[in-house]
């Protein structure tokens, strides 16, 4: 009697050690290392069917099949899942709740990826996710997918969205799965919002979330998107820039005229766009319209949290091949701590093989600004609109009237969407302090914690609408062409990333 007691009471401590060690008490990263491993291997064909589904958000029947696809895989997880419907496409909402749980965290997915060229792709099709490896000339050769039972952690799965961000998508999956073996029951409740349109700015996200507060409520937010740092190490993001968008035309004549008979005599749009765009920065890359950099400043304790990032200054320069930064910032964490008056894009003609001798009717520049805190959107796009008045356009919202035209010397049509605002966390909030845990029990160091990315993901509306605090866990590699063609995912990448999901799942809230 006394043995079968002592048997059953030894028994139900070592269950609890257990499980304790698997709750991230006393982590055992050896059976974490091999797990992740052996799950690694079994999620290849999950990724590759991921992979393989179009996902261009301007055709909406591309974006259903994602839908359908999410709904099954999160479906076979124990997830009941609600689709919140918009004025496009739905938002999908995945929630799982879990034993004794009081606190429910948020995830963000997204799902949709950038539009493609296929001819500037180096396989069949940007949605045949294709195996790849470096060779001794340095090129990047086609293997057998069935290599990838045995790959190499510098091997890398070219697909469009394969970083940006079906690939964290596919590595939550997995690690959702690597737990149900391990016995895992995370000791929060998981509810997970899945965006199929953040590529055009998630334009539907701030009023469905408003609409829809009540059902996404939750204690705090991770974002499953992004590179980590250049060096590769763990990563934590604590914010990142807002975004507006700008698109502003200048005028000439009504039509492209031939250019000998009214060279010198009709005005080149192009000339004076180029000209107006000139003169919004100085030559150090600093924007001159007067007041864009009003209220930011970086304190004594700010300098401290930013310098703390490892940047390699020269590193950096090399893998962009400049030789010299804009001087915005003194430093690269410094400069994305500013508001950005970015031009992506410029038209005016034509140009190449298709390139005529004219004066063309009109030129156009597409403007993005990256948004932080401490400015507000709407005052940088006036003060915008205002520069280009005082340099003597007449500025409108509309392509002019001939009328106008004949009137005014000088015409710019300026448009403007606000995307959405900045976010920014503090490090020591409950969900960084939490996620900071878990980071340092799988890899044996702290995580880099960055404060803000100098890019823009379209979370704020959760932040300030559900007021819950957000940080982002990229895993992805830096260098992997994301928004461009050739996107890539590196696989050490892709099961580093699936382990750092597996200790967020076992780490107590």
């Amino acid at each position: 009697m006394k043995s079968s007691l002592f048997f059953k009471t030894y028994s139900v401590i070592f269950f609890l050690l257990v499980n304790l060690s698997l709750l991230g008490q006393e982590l055992d990263r050896d059976r974490l290392d091999e797990t992740t491993r052996k799950f690694t291997a079994a999620s290849f064909p999950l990724l590759k069917d991921l992979l393989s589904i179009p996902n261009d958000a301007f055709y909406p029947d591309e974006i259903e099949k994602n839908i359908q696809w999410c709904e099954k895989a999160f479906a076979q997880r124990g997830f009941g899942h609600t689709r919140i419907e918009t004025a496009t496409v739905s938002l999908l909402l995945a929630e799982r709740k879990h034993p004794n749980a009081e606190k429910t965290v948020l995830i963000y997915l997204q799902i949709d990826g950038q539009p493609v060229d296929s001819t500037r792709w180096f396989q069949e099709s940007p949605y045949t996710p294709t195996l790849k490896k470096k060779n001794a000339a340095g090129d990047w050769e086609a293997l057998p997918w069935s290599s990838i039972s045995e790959y190499q952690d510098d091997w890398r799965v070219f697909a469009r969205s394969a970083s940006d961000a079906k690939g964290p998508v596919a590595m939550f999956l997995t690690a959702l799965d690597a737990a149900t073996e391990l016995n895992l029951s995370p000791n929060y409740n998981i509810k997970v919002i899945m965006d199929f349109e953040e590529e055009l700015g998630s334009p539907q996200l701030p009023k469905a979330v408003t609409d829809n507060a009540a059902l996404l409520e939750a204690d705090m937010l991770i974002i499953f998107d992004g590179p980590r740092h250049i060096t590769n190490r763990p990563t934590l993001t604590f914010g990142a820039r807002g975004i507006a968008t700008v698109q502003l035309t200048t005028y000439g004549p009504v039509v492209p005229q031939h250019s000998g008979h009214f060279g010198n005599y009709a005005p080149n749009p192009a000339l004076r766009l180029s000209k107006l765009l000139a003169s919004m920065k100085d030559d150090e890359g600093r924007v001159t319209i007067e007041g864009f950099y009003d209220g930011i400043s970086i304190d004594a304790e700010t300098e401290k949290i930013l310098k703390a990032v490892p940047d390699d200054e020269a590193q950096i320069k090399d893998r962009l091949q400049i030789a010299k930064t804009d001087q915005v910032g003194s430093y690269y964490q410094e400069s994305i701590q500013y508001p950005s008056l970015n031009i992506r894009g410029m038209q005016s003609g034509w140009i190449d093989e298709k390139v005529r001798t004219i004066i063309p009717g009109w030129a156009r520049a597409e403007i993005d600004v990256r948004l932080v805190l401490e400015s507000d959107p709407n005052r940088l796009i006036q003060l915008i609109s205002d520069h280009i008045q005082n340099q003597g356009f007449y500025v409108i919202d509309r392509e002019p009237t001939k009328e106008e035209r004949l009137e005014h010397a000088k015409i710019a049509t300026l448009t403007h969407e606000i995307s959405y605002q900045s976010f920014r966390t503090d490090f020591d909030s409950e969900v960084g302090l939490w996620l900071t845990r878990a980071l340092t029990r799988a890899f044996g160091e702290e995580p880099i914690r960055i404060r803000m990315s100098g890019g823009s993901i379209p979370i704020s509306p959760f932040v300030t609408t559900l007021n819950i605090p957000a940080v982002t866990v990229p895993t992805v590699n830096r260098d992997n062409n994301q928004h461009s063609p050739n996107e890539n995912l590196r696989l050490g990448n892709y099961r580093e990333g699936i382990k750092t999901m597996i200790v967020i799942l076992a780490e107590e809230l």
